[in-house]
């Protein structure tokens, strides 16, 4: 009988191999939409006067940047929608007020007409000043669209930010509290200290990266890297406010989430954890500007009613980025699991930060916070892990008292029979 469905077998075989060859698959999965909204990334180019500076390669900044765009642009993934803005591009005066508005959309955020947008590049010609601020405001204003869209501003500049009072760091600080999951990378070409601290701390603001850059191949490479990590992104944080007491906290379910978080804030969310269960929990803070030593984070697992499940802290008194903490707690399972439908126990988490700040940083927006939250199957025998681990510290407390009192009594009874033995 298994010998006689041979022939069959063979038959459809062949038959789906001819269908592959007339219907390719790629073909017909091409014609089907993916749901899944474009990537889009922003390249905001300096044009001011200082991008005349003939320092990169024997040849001007400007030149550079115009031969790494090209480049650039030949490599960008056919999924990415793709545009460019200049600042400083245009108003080559004096007048501060019209200086620090000379930003523009030099080709449109959308699908890419490669001869087009290179051809918009070769206009340009080093003019005026350094709006870094507004350049990054209109850069977020060019990427609204879908909301799960993966987005990234990508600023190559030459210098620090001529605009001041607004300060791009806290332009990005305030993008970045928006909860758009916008990125900020930034390059700068032959940079100066005081230019890469601020490069770094715009960044640094968004989860970004700065790059150093010396030589027009590596302009080239690090910007056609962001543009490829634009297309095949990491996990994206799932934006949620966390409340200031744990009935009114958002119900979340596995995943990663991201905050802002007050200095010395306290703020509550509720996972529902199953019994059978492992509650596995895990919060970074992230020190985006300037902040005071002695600082830490605590993630606290409570139920509705206030008892304290078991908790996780992490502490530091030097210059950090991010400190992290984490905890578990598993849930034994129910012993008549097949009778009795298994209900879920509301578990709230407490995220907690001890950070300060000089008086001269703001303090707003927030700290950036990411959560991630995640439930996998508790072990066979549930326990207080964090009691034999000694965590809570009653094994140690007992070995210890254990171990003097045996001590004790056998420097006494040592003691002794030396005393009785000089008496003799």
């Amino acid at each position: 009988m298994i010998i006689s469905k041979w022939p069959a077998a063979a038959v459809c075989g062949l038959v789906a191999t001819l269908a592959v060859g007339l219907f390719p698959p790629a073909a017909a999965a091409a014609d089907e939409p993916t749901g899944k909204p474009a990537p889009k990334v922003d390249l905001v180019l300096d044009v001011s006067g200082s991008m005349r500076t003939r320092d990169i390669d024997g040849q001007s900044r400007m030149a550079a940047a115009k031969q790494a765009f090209n480049e650039v642009l030949d490599a960008v993934p056919q999924e990415v929608e793709l545009g460019i803005r200049t600042l400083g591009a245009d108003y080559p005066g004096k007048d501060t007020k019209v200086g620090c508005k000379d930003t523009k959309q030099l080709y449109p955020v959308g699908p890419l007409d490669r001869t087009e947008a290179k051809t918009a590049v070769a206009t340009l010609a080093p003019t005026g000043w350094t709006p870094i601020g507004p350049a990054l405001l209109g850069a977020a204003d060019d990427l609204e669209g879908d909301g799960d869209a993966t987005r990234r501003i990508v600023l190559i500049t030459d210098g620090e930010d001529t605009c001041a009072p607004l300060d791009p760091c806290e332009v990005a600080r305030e993008i970045a509290a928006k909860g758009i999951h916008l990125t900020i990378d930034t390059l700068g070409l032959v940079p100066d200290d005081k230019t890469r601290r601020q490069l770094t701390c715009i960044a640094e603001a968004t989860g970004g990266t700065f790059t150093s850059v010396q030589h027009t191949d590596e302009l080239s490479r690090r910007v056609t890297q962001l543009v490829d990590r634009a297309a095949d992104p990491v996990v994206t944080p799932v934006a949620t406010e966390g409340a200031a007491r744990c009935a009114d906290a958002p119900r979340i379910k596995p995943g990663l989430y991201s905050d802002r978080e007050k200095f010395s804030e306290h703020r509550w969310y509720r996972v529902d954890v199953l019994p059978g269960q492992e509650l596995r929990a895990s919060v970074s803070v992230g020190a985006d500007r300037a902040v005071n030593p002695d600082y830490g984070v605590l993630l606290r697992a409570v139920t509705v009613h206030g008892r304290e499940i078991v908790r996780g802290s992490e502490a530091g008194d030097g210059r950090t980025d991010v400190i992290s903490s984490g905890l578990r707690y598993p849930k034994p399972p129910v012993d008549n699991e097949d009778e009795v439908k298994p209900a879920a126990e509301t578990v709230c988490l407490q995220v907690s930060n001890a950070f300060s700040a000089p008086a001269s940083v703001k303090t707003t927006p927030g700290l950036p916070v990411e959560l991630t939250v995640d439930l996998v199957d508790s072990p066979d025998e549930p326990s207080d892990l964090a009691a034999f681990g000694l965590g809570r510290g009653w094994w140690l407390l007992g070995t210890l008292a254990l171990t003097g009192l045996v001590a004790g009594l056998l420097w006494g009874w040592l003691s002794r029979l030396r005393l009785v033995w000089r008496s003799n």
